[in-house]
């Protein structure tokens, strides 16, 4: 088979299997959907469990009263028990701790509970469908805005997340990947800040005291890194505009509200937009589509994404653009909708 007709092929699959969100009905409304959410402590969340409830009237789910995690492992599995007992049909979760929750997926396949969960994927137990972004395109898109800027040499700080996360490991392994490859002359100092800002905050504090030479800082979550980072470059005197031979280029993963300001600003160059409202949107489409008995397959989506075969489910990987001074205010990025 030609190319063409591969591609034209696997669409025609995507359409025939996966029904758009104008057209996932079936169920009567009275299926109810339990929702954990993951943290109350970083933007991005908090704008994604702003969402939600708007989400949930736009497709009609029966949505539960939620529950939060606060990226405890242990409050996850309570809350997905208390879900269960209260007589959810169907569980949204957003496990930061991917190794943790195999026991808890588990116990819900067993039940025959289908799981969706959001922003993170589960390195073992059934999914129903993982809603996410390619999160390794993350890593190499801040890698390549980075390599570039720098003219492929110099010192730059990753600030990572939590490496039990799969986002944080998918980041952190494209960036360095990538800088290995395509930029050899780039010192990489990886600093695994586990989603905290005080970490970040401290740890970005001794590299630039160690490497005053630093040029260049990723950072893997701008919902809890924003703030303490250029709290940090104020207090050094390095906060100033591109323009100035002391401007420490910053990329950033999110695409928050405060991001876009920094931007504007001169405080940091770039990031990419992590789609809050979409996870929120499509996390409860396929939880309704689980609840009426739809299945899917991989393929393009009709909403501009691809699903993907996991070992241990389906991934649809929703688009996730860098935003730079070029483009922050295009109106259709969910950061400038927010608030």
């Amino acid at each position: 088979m030609k190319l063409g007709s591969a591609v034209a092929a696997a669409a025609l699959l995507a359409v025939v299997t996966a029904c758009g969100p104008g057209t996932a009905g079936g169920g009567d409304g009275g299926t109810r959907i339990g929702i954990d959410h993951p943290r109350a402590d970083s933007d991005f969340w908090n704008s994604y469990i702003k969402y939600v409830p708007r989400m949930a009237g736009e497709l009609k789910v029966d949505l539960m009263p939620a529950t939060n995690s606060q990226n405890d492992v242990a409050k996850l599995v309570n809350n997905v028990q208390a879900l269960i007992g209260q007589g959810a049909k169907v569980i949204v979760m957003a496990p930061q701790d991917t190794g943790a929750v195999a026991n808890t997926l588990q116990q819900l396949e067993n039940k025959k509970i289908p799981v969706v969960t959001v922003d993170t994927r589960p390195d073992k137990g059934k999914v129903y469908m993982v809603v996410r972004a390619d999160n390794r395109a993350y890593g190499t898109k801040a890698c390549e805005f980075l390599g570039e800027k720098l003219g492929g040499k110099g010192k730059v700080v990753q600030l990572q997340g939590a490496l039990s996360s799969i986002n944080g490991r998918d980041r952190s392994e494209a960036f360095l990947e990538c800088m290995k490859t395509k930029f050899p002359g780039i010192t990489v100092f990886s600093e695994p800040t586990e989603w905290e800002g005080s970490k970040a905050a401290s740890m970005l504090q001794t590299r630039l005291e160690q490497n005053p030479d630093i040029k260049g800082i990723y950072m893997h979550a701008g919902g809890v890194h924003l703030a303490p980072t250029l709290q940090v470059l104020k207090q050094k005197g390095l906060l100033v505009p591109p323009g100035d031979p002391k401007h420490i280029f910053v990329v950033s993963n999110d695409g928050i509200p405060q991001e876009y300001a920094a931007i504007r600003k001169g405080d940091i160059d770039a990031t990419v937009s992590q789609p809050a409202d979409l996870y929120a949107k499509y996390a409860l489409f396929y939880a309704k589509a689980a609840a009426d008995g739809k299945t899917f397959k991989p393929g393009p989506t009709d909403h501009g994404s691809t699903i993907i075969q996991l070992p241990n489910g389906l991934e649809d990987q929703l688009p996730a653009p860098l935003v730079t001074k070029d483009n922050v205010d295009d109106k259709s990025l969910w950061g400038n909708q927010a608030g």
